[in-house]
């Protein structure tokens, strides 16, 4: 038995530690007048490095008043030039090599503008085409955010594992209205925290989470369990501040910022609502096929969750501080 969870572990932390986070790339292209646009590109830095993106306008366009700044965690270059952007393709070499979306904001003054994301299996866009509607790129980008950001989706299998059938509702709803509250405190009134110091908080969270499972199936009762909905709103507000990473990367379209958020947020309780049905779909196909063992799956996912949550706890606090 202890092989197996061992193994189990082992291997969740593997997948776990080896993935990152998809943090999208931007691109702001803004026409000031006839044929002349101030450009912005934000590309992640992950790990210390840049990824290899780079964006080709149509032919005719070169870069003038290039500036390069480093803040944080992201790369961003600015610059202006003169060239016709209502033809022709756009497009960014190298995403077909990696995991990254990259979200295009085009504001013309005699033309559609264009608000769609780059994928790495469709990394151009026609300029001359229309685009549909923009918005709807941030419910995708909520969806993609919640089903690539393993850390968010360890905490709620970690608080399927935890609570009771009859708690399940209240406990996710209030992980929902907490990370709402910052969600949106953080993209329209600018309230944030330091971004180390939320990503080792959320890591110690699903510590927390899996250390707390393993009490439940011990029969040790604790406040988690009781009161699981609290546990999952006090962490809700950290995790709403991690959500809007997402979000601080591309920014809100000017004039529509409280939908585009609505739809972001609606895109994450999206992705999340689907995963927890398929944990309950997975877990009851489980117990058909095999009751027995239930309990071993149940104490490996446990020990998977809080040996992966303080990996990343520990791997966050080396690399702020050290």
């Amino acid at each position: 038995m202890r092989f197996v969870l061992s193994l189990f572990a082992a291997v969740v932390i593997a997948l776990c530690a080896a993935a990152h986070e998809v943090r999208p790339a931007y691109l702001e292209v803004n026409e000031t007048e006839a044929g002349h646009y101030d450009v912005i590109w934000k590309q992640p830095i992950l790990d210390g490095r840049r990824l290899k993106l780079e964006p080709s306008f149509p032919e005719g366009c070169t870069r003038e008043n290039e500036r390069v700044s480093a803040p944080a965690a992201t790369l961003i270059t600015r610059w202006s030039m003169s060239c016709d952007l209502n033809s022709g393709t756009l497009a960014i070499e190298g995403l077909d090599r990696t995991l990254t979306d990259v979200f295009l904001r085009m504001d013309r003054l005699d033309n559609e503008d264009i608000s769609i994301v780059l994928r790495p299996e469709a990394n151009s866009v026609d300029l001359g085409q229309s685009q549909g509607a923009p918005l709807l790129a941030y419910f995708r980008i909520g969806v993609e955010h919640i089903i690539f950001g393993y850390d968010h989706l360890l905490f709620v299998l970690g608080l399927v594992l935890l609570v009771r059938p009859h708690q399940l509702l209240a406990t996710v709803t209030a992980f929902t209205i907490a990370h709402s509250i910052t969600l949106a405190s953080s993209s329209l009134a600018g309230i944030t925290l330091p971004g180390p110091p939320v990503e080792i908080t959320i890591a110690m969270s699903i510590a927390l989470l899996g250390a707390e499972a393993i009490y439940r199936m011990q029969g040790r009762d604790t406040l988690s369990q009781t009161r699981p909905w609290i546990i999952a709103f006090g962490f809700g507000l950290i995790h709403g501040f991690g959500f809007a990473g997402a979000l601080s990367e591309i920014g809100l379209p000017r004039d529509a910022e409280v939908m585009a958020l609505l739809l972001f947020n609606l895109g994450v309780e999206a992705g999340q609502v689907a995963f927890v049905l398929f944990l309950l779909a997975l877990a009851w196909l489980g117990l058909r096929l095999y009751r027995h063992g239930e309990h071993a799956v149940k104490t490996a996912a446990a020990y998977a969750i809080g040996i992966t949550g303080s990996y990343w706890a520990i791997e966050r606090i080396v690399a702020t501080f050290f």
